[in-house]
């Protein structure tokens, strides 16, 4: 598994991140301890997770709960030095704290939280699930409508850093970040951190894969000129890019199963668009899912896929994608498929 620089972090990373998010609910401790024992034999360093995990769906009985598979796992296994381990505090609209927005206060009571239920003394990377004032991913692009409030954001955000800086000197995190964040919104976090010397957000975790582009242009420049690595989920589409939903199928335990819609990616074009991509693997000889992690890695940008996996078949296959390399000739074929339905959902 290759090791790669996390911008300006100075952290080492595997190319390939760990997610965490069915743990307590898809998956039994036991089996996260089994996904994560894999992952770390296969040179994985780089762990994912949030507090508000697992999902499908999010329950207040739940929230926590992959924090602690993590950290019993760490308390049985050791060698916490080795890994870089990724938290997220849950902002506005959720189970947690009533829904109430991300402050620099609830960024403390959320962290401590989350050292004790991973039982470490520090977070390496701790994110903004999403912002106080909404964002257009998962699927709210359809509608989305910007909201006012310049002086109010930057004074919240200068709030966030200002604690983020106390943070980082009690040694409780190492480096702050964004999740589900616009290019506008890591413009101003960085301009205020470099105008009043605080903590510089360090990446941004938003959604990515050959069926969700939306990072491609003013994001892909923020990126690049800043040096700010994309950490993608969903790099396989919540299966999707699989193939295992072609046809319009819902196997029996899948995501789907739970989800339905899979949170609204479920259209008239996705299917279209998920054949093209599979036509593309078949006729080259590569897994689908393979293929598509490893052409997050092909990217202009840092580009770091977060995998996940409810089995450890899947999760095996997933861990395949480190490595491969895809020849000029698939390239070439997935942006002639992706012009044929550009943007699925």
């Amino acid at each position: 598994m290759q090791r790669i620089a996390l911008g300006t972090t100075g952290l080492t990373v595997s190319e390939i991140c760990l997610g965490s998010m069915t743990w307590g609910s898809q998956n039994s401790e036991t089996e996260g301890h089994a996904q994560l024992d894999m992952a770390r034999d296969h040179g994985v360093n780089f762990i994912d997770t949030a507090e508000m995990y697992p999902v499908n769906p999010v329950r207040a009985e739940t929230v926590g709960r992959t924090e602690e598979i993590i950290g019993s796992w760490l308390a049985a296994r050791g060698g916490r030095d080795g890994l870089v381990i990724a938290s997220k505090v849950t902002g506005q609209g959720q189970v947690v704290r009533a829904g109430a927005p991300i402050t620099g206060a609830s960024l403390r009571t959320a962290l401590e939280g989350s050292l004790r239920r991973l039982q470490t003394d520090v977070i390496d990377l701790y994110q903004l699930h999403w912002p106080n004032r909404g964002s257009y991913h998962f699927r709210q692009h359809w509608d989305y409508a910007p909201k006012a409030g310049r002086a109010e954001t930057r004074a919240h955000m200068l709030d966030v850093l200002e604690e983020a800086a106390k943070l980082i000197a009690e040694g409780k995190i190492r480096h702050i970040a964004l999740s589900n964040e616009s290019a506008w919104g890591a413009a101003q976090w960085l301009s205020l951190a470099e105008a009043n010397g605080l903590p510089r957000m360090a990446t941004v975790q938003n959604e990515y894969s050959l069926l969700c582009r939306q990072f491609d242009t003013d994001w892909a420049e923020l990126s690049v000129m800043e040096d700010m690595p994309l950490l993608a989920f969903s790099p396989l589409a919540t299966g999707l890019l699989t193939g295992k939903y072609a046809g319009d199928v819902t196997p029996e335990g899948s995501r789907r199963s739970l989800n339905p819609t899979l949170s609204d990616r479920i259209t008239p074009q996705v299917f279209p668009a998920v054949a093209g991509y599979l036509g593309v693997a078949a006729r080259h000889g590569l897994d689908p899912a393979q293929m598509a992690i490893a052409w997050c890695r092909t990217r202009p940008f840092a580009c770091l896929p977060i995998i996940g996996a409810t089995s450890l078949a899947q999760l095996k296959t997933n861990l395949g994608a480190a490595g491969l390399v895809l020849s000029p000739e698939v390239l070439d074929e997935i942006e002639a498929a992706r012009r044929l339905q550009p943007m699925p959902y």
